[in-house]
């Protein structure tokens, strides 16, 4: 067994293994001591407006939401402010509201190339914390730093519990990076922060951004056509995401990746009535520790929702304990790979242009016609969930050997794939009783200890269809699975493909949708 093991880890170590895409710089996780932030009517505030723009979007608006608007555009011409940042900037006291009036904010002053010693900075560096601080806007269009020259992590300056809200609704206050950075949005460790009620768009790596961050909430907003990720959350805690949209991204439109590790003690963030459709994923979780994910809808994606063990770097791998309830997983059988198969992704900046039209160039590999992926995780549960029209499976579950995350100890490759548990999912089934079957309702490459399916619910007259064909009940002793798959041989490939390059993946059959299941 041991050199098989030994045999494992060459072969892996010689794939051309993707790198994450996403990179950060070395993080520490917050205290723990923080809570999720409410959101607040009162207090000191700011506005942002852009004038007869603003006003022409304020006369679209009927009844008391245009009425309360017309008010806050008189007085924000008399002592408002023209850019997001601007008004960031003149934050002098915790606990700010920052009220944003209609209008599409370009941010013009910050937009531009950095300069001095910033210059010598370039969006592909990973920048520390300090970097930032000293060049704010090298990689970040609207940024938000809490954290003064001490120590520690915590928030500690004058932007901490700053809240930053659209006064109008969801897609009357929109942010376009315009592409000229890296994110839209970058809140580092601002305790406190809480988004609400505004659109956000066209990032090369992430719409809204939140890091290193104890208390955070994102209310009602909407994050699109970005290369990578809409919303994006790291290395933070007591985090909530709320009634968010996110759309035409080249990776997940949700991202909580390494979230605090608290083993299932309680849940580091609750995701919960988020609307997440045409990405390649709806749901991303490298590293998605103790995610509660409930009343949420995952479809048109290439696949659902995604947690994993698979890449180097990400704090807290192998990923455990996210809960999936109540949720909506269906129809994920988008195959955004044509894009890059026909050329149209290659001239990036043409494919830009036509996000809006539908264009999504992947940048992972994920298995079109999926509807959860669990890609080495350990005790997750998935619960009363409806997951139906997946053509290819409605969830599947592998092992993912440590070596693909870089780590060789032996002990360590079969760590993932322990303890996960189906109960009482609909499989097949809309909410509304309409009849549209998974592929596969669940597969299994059979790694694994613990893992068990109990309760789940086929069609009316139907049967729960898997491979293998009868799987573990949630019994009193768990059941041991193997620790070397023969299943795993033909995923291989498929994990180790260039998202960029599908035609390139021989033996791999992710990359286009499965036909609808008969």
């Amino acid at each position: 067994m041991r050199r098989s093991i030994l045999a494992l880890i060459a072969l892996l170590l010689a794939l051309p293994v993707p790198a994450s895409a996403h990179e950060e710089r070395e993080v520490t996780f917050p205290s723990g001591e923080g809570s999720v932030p409410a959101y607040r009517t009162s207090g000191p505030r700011l506005l942002v407006c852009k004038g007869s723009h603003t006003l022409t979007r304020i006369k679209k608006l009927s009844g008391s939401l245009r009425k309360k608007n017309l008010s806050l555009y008189e007085k924000c011409r008399r002592d408002g402010y023209r850019h997001i940042q601007e008004a960031i900037d003149a934050v002098r006291t915790r606990g700010t509201r920052i009220l944003v009036l209609p209008g599409v904010y370009r941010e013009q002053p910050t937009a531009g190339s950095p300069s001095g010693a910033c210059a010598e900075l370039n969006e592909d560096m990973i920048l520390s914390y300090e970097q930032h601080v000293e060049c704010p806007h090298v990689q970040n269009l609207i940024t938000i730093l809490g954290d003064g020259p001490d120590p520690g992590i915590a928030c500690d300056r004058r932007l901490c519990d700053l809240q930053v809200e659209g006064t109008a609704r969801q897609g009357d206050v929109v942010v376009d990076n315009r592409f000229r950075k890296l994110n839209a949005i970058r809140a580092d460790r601002a305790d406190g922060v809480y988004f609400r009620n505004f659109t956000v768009q066209n990032s090369e790596f992430n719409s809204l951004y939140v890091i290193e961050t104890d208390g955070f909430a994102i209310d009602r907003v909407t994050a699109r056509w970005n290369d990578e990720y809409g919303f994006l959350t790291f290395a933070s805690d007591h985090g909530l995401y709320t009634r968010c949209e996110a759309y035409g991204n080249g990776d997940g439109g949700l991202y909580p990746g390494s979230a605090a590790d608290h083993h299932g003690a309680r849940p580091a963030i609750e995701i919960r009535h988020c609307d997440s459709h045409h990405n390649a994923l709806g749901y991303s979780g490298t590293a998605g520790n103790g995610i509660w994910a409930h009343d949420n809808t995952f479809h048109h994606n290439s696949t659902g929702a995604s947690m994993d063990s698979f890449f180097p770097d990400h704090p807290g791998l192998p990923q455990d304990s996210a809960v999936f309830e109540r949720n909506r997983i269906h129809s994920n059988n988008e195959d955004y790979y044509r894009f890059w198969r026909d050329g149209t992704c290659d001239d990036i900046e043409a494919a830009r242009a036509r996000y809006p039209e539908g264009v999504v160039c992947p940048v992972v590999p994920v298995p079109v016609g999926t509807g959860i992926l669990l890609a080495g995780g350990n005790d997750n549960l998935y619960a009363r969930n409806h997951i139906y029209d997946n053509w290819r499976f409605g969830t599947m579950q592998f092992g993912v050997p440590a070596a693909f995350r870089d780590d060789t100890e032996i002990d360590h490759q079969f760590d993932t794939s322990h303890g996960n548990r189906y109960l009482e999912n609909v499989m097949g089934v809309s909410p509304g009783g309409s009849t549209l079957p998974n592929g596969l309702d669940f597969w299994w490459d059979i790694q694994g200890t613990g893992n068990c399916w109990d309760g789940n619910v086929p069609a009316e007259g139907g049967e729960l269809m898997s491979d293998p064909p009868i799987l573990p009940d949630c019994g009193v002793s768990p059941v041991a699975g193997l620790p070397v798959s023969p299943k795993q041989a033909p995923l291989v490939p498929c994990a180790a493909a260039d998202a960029k390059r599908p035609d390139e993946a021989v033996g791999c059959d992710w990359f286009e949708a499965p036909p609808p299941p008969q």
